[in-house]
């Protein structure tokens, strides 16, 4: 309506609503409990409060911002962007007015509870075979009688003594090739690029003797964060390890929603493509720097991801991915250089190697995490889930493996959660809830004690309890279902079916207050029904990809399950179960692979043949497309119960049972009644 007052979406939080036109940015975002730094209390002084805005067309939030919905530059941004800079497309919080409907962006340094990307490197042992490599040769002067030219020289030089023949050199290394031969009296190390399919490449020389080191890089570009590993190209170890929000999420927070962004604007693709672009090289400037490494001396980098992260990173329309049949611009595996993405954060000669897409939606994220998990070579029922804002799923044995990716969405970070936020210092994430007394108690991220321990409220003093995390709220949800606070359809008791004042009227239904909260910085968090729902849909869809691939193998049951990414490695397997996000299993059985899909780009960084394998492997791969697969929705709609309508759990019932009670909107008022009456 034209006389309503302005409509707001924060991304990521996904926090909204409506304020009065006038209204700045910050006071907004404070307003709708946005996390939004400001030390200068408003005043256009320390640059804190930085957001991104977005325009155009947003049929997800049902508004289209114009670049009229904030007011125009005032004099303390000039002034601020005249003597400090302002990041282009940025503004001031503080000093932006909200006009009309608009997305606003936090980027993560703007936050005021910085972000934990938990995605580390998993310190497994790698096999070294690298495909970038030193070579220290001595190479002949010039000599008038035989005239040649220094490269020749170099070339024949590393035939000869190491054997490499035909080596091919890049201009900028040319251009010092003199010099350096010269400063090395005839001597020079040569890091030489060699995969085994191109020819024979120099990457970087220097003047005699070099063993400082080089690095490569393997990055796991997901929807939602990405994460970037500095390792040694002489061991494999990892120097430096750090993550981002992928700052594509302004865009829409699930692959299906950046589609539909990248067709409603003609140069949305390009938009998110030069995003995601920024963010890798700031990212990799930042592992650098922690580790105290050249940027001359980063000669690799391995990038896994999904098919539509795959077509955005390389500047290709991701517009065929959102419609039957799913088309890959290309599912091979790609070779190229650093300058095609335009990153300045690593030498200019670099090579960059992306694993093979496996389907449409299922990228070379699962490709590298079948690399570290090998389902090919189980002797059991394996079943490897990569759980994020989409999931990717793998199911077989050494006779044959199925892989799927199911759109679970961002519930399971925290988004579309009511006190949701990813996972921060001052984030709830373990929640248990004593089944007797109905009262919770709670761990925060960055914390050892429990909520009811003595030190509690000291520990969190200087973050406060700020909001829940993903695996905060499968917990919350589990421990409501185990201890009969929820019924098994998803519905949240009444205060008298439930017998605790900690059920909340809330509209229609109900929610659970697990905690207060205060007047010293900490927010209230409730579970709301929304919550609840949110999550069944996310769980449903994982379990419905999981169902199907066991459906398609002709198998009845798992013999063991790996919950890998950097969620999936924080997730309690009882908690899981109870929720029925994973199928029924020996609770000994389920495991977690932390971060898989780094771990696969770091051995595919690590060694040429396993590039080669998984090239290999890819190609058996036996792809299921849920989308278009008529069995799919049954799965879901039986999926949605808690655990599950029509599977049995009895590997769970075995360590937990579940009460069964059955509450309806009517407080008190049992099904059965409510039928007669009707």
């Amino acid at each position: 309506m034209a006389d309503q007052d302005p409509y707001v979406v924060f991304t990521p939080s996904g926090k909204r609503g409506r304020v009065p036109a006038g209204t700045p940015v910050l006071q907004a975002a404070r307003r709708f409990g946005v996390d939004l730094d400001s030390v200068c209390g408003g005043r256009g002084i320390c640059s804190r409060c930085q957001v991104e805005p977005s325009f155009g067309p947003f049929p997800k939030h049902g508004i289209t911002a114009l670049h009229e919905s904030l007011s125009a530059w005032n004099s303390v941004e000039e002034r601020y962007d005249r003597i400090r800079g302002l990041k282009s497309g940025r503004r001031l919080g503080c000093q932006a007015r909200i006009q009309g409907d608009v997305v606003i962006d936090v980027p993560s340094e703007s936050q005021v509870h910085k972000q934990v990307v938990r995605k580390s490197a998993d310190e497994r042992p790698v096999e070294m075979d690298p495909a970038v490599r030193l070579h220290f040769v001595e190479v002949s002067q010039p000599d008038m009688h035989h005239p040649s030219g220094d490269l020749e020289r170099v070339q024949e030089a590393l035939a000869r003594q190491w054997g490499i023949d035909d080596a091919e050199i890049d201009i900028p290394v040319l251009r010092s090739l003199q010099k350096l031969l010269r400063q090395g009296d005839w001597q020079i190390t040569l890091a030489v690029h060699r995969d085994g399919i191109s020819p024979p490449r120099i990457l970087a020389a220097w003047p005699g003797f070099f063993d400082a080191g080089i690095y490569g890089l393997a990055i796991d570009l997901g929807s939602t964060t990405i994460a970037a590993h500095l390792c040694s190209l002489s061991d494999g170890s990892v120097a430096a390890s750090s993550g981002i929000m992928n700052p594509q999420i302004r865009f829409g927070e699930d692959l299906m929603s950046r589609v539909s962004y990248a067709m409603m604007n003609p140069a949305g693709s390009d938009e998110m493509t030069i995003a995601v672009r920024e963010a890798l090289d700031s990212l990799i400037t930042a592992v650098a720097s922690e580790a105290g490494i050249d940027r001359q001396q980063i000669l690799e980098a391995v990038i896994v991801c999904n098919p539509v992260m795959h077509h955005l990173l390389l500047g290709i329309d991701p517009v065929e991915l959102g419609q039957a049949p799913f088309a890959l611009a290309t599912a091979a595996a790609l070779s190229t250089d650093a300058k095609s993405l335009g990153w300045a954060a690593v030498a200019e000669t670099a090579r960059i190697y992306l694993l093979p897409c496996i389907a449409g939606h299922v990228g070379a994220d699962c490709a590298a995490v079948i690399l570290s998990e090998q389902p090919q070579k189980s002797q059991e029922k394996l079943l490897v889930v990569d759980v994020g804002t989409n999931a990717e799923i793998v199911f077989g044995d050494h006779t044959r493996v199925l892989a799927c990716s199911s759109p679970t969405g961002p519930a399971f970070e925290g988004a579309q959660i009511s006190a949701g936020q990813r996972a921060a210092p001052g984030a709830i994430e373990r929640v248990e809830i004593d089944a007797r007394t109905k009262e919770p108690r709670f761990k925060v991220v960055g914390g050892e004690l429990w909520s009811d321990a003595e030190g509690f409220a000291a520990e969190v003093a200087a973050s406060g309890v700020t909001g829940i995390c993903g695996s905060g709220i499968i917990e919350a949800i589990a421990e409501m279902r185990k201890a009969g606070l929820l019924d098994a359809s998803g519905l949240i008791g009444s205060p008298r079916q439930t017998g605790t004042e900690r059920m909340q009227a809330d509209g229609r239904t109900f929610s659970y207050l697990l905690h207060a909260g205060s007047d010293e910085g900490d927010v209230a968090v409730c579970v709301t029904q929304g919550d609840v729902r949110a999550v069944q849909l996310a769980k449903s869809a994982l379990y419905a990809g999981a169902k199907l691939l066991m459906e398609e193998f002709g198998a009845g049951s798992v013999d063991r399950i790996i919950l890998a990414g950097a969620f999936g490695s924080h997730i309690s397997p009882l908690h899981a179960m109870i929720l029925g996000m994973i199928p029924d299993c020996r609770l000994d059985c389920v495991s977690s692979a932390g971060n898989a899909a780094g771990t696969g780009a770091r051995m595919a960084l690590c060694s040429v043949s396993a590039r080669r394998e998984i090239e290999r492997v890819v190609g058996g791969i036996e792809k299921i497309e849920t989308a278009v697969e008529p069995k799919f929705q049954e799965h879901f709609v039986n999926a949605n119960a808690l655990p599950h309508s029509v599977d049995e759990f009895q590997q769970l019932a075995r360590e937990v049972t579940l009460p069964s009670p059955m509450f309806n909107r009517a407080d008190g008022e049992s099904s059965s009644r409510r039928r007669r009456r009707r």
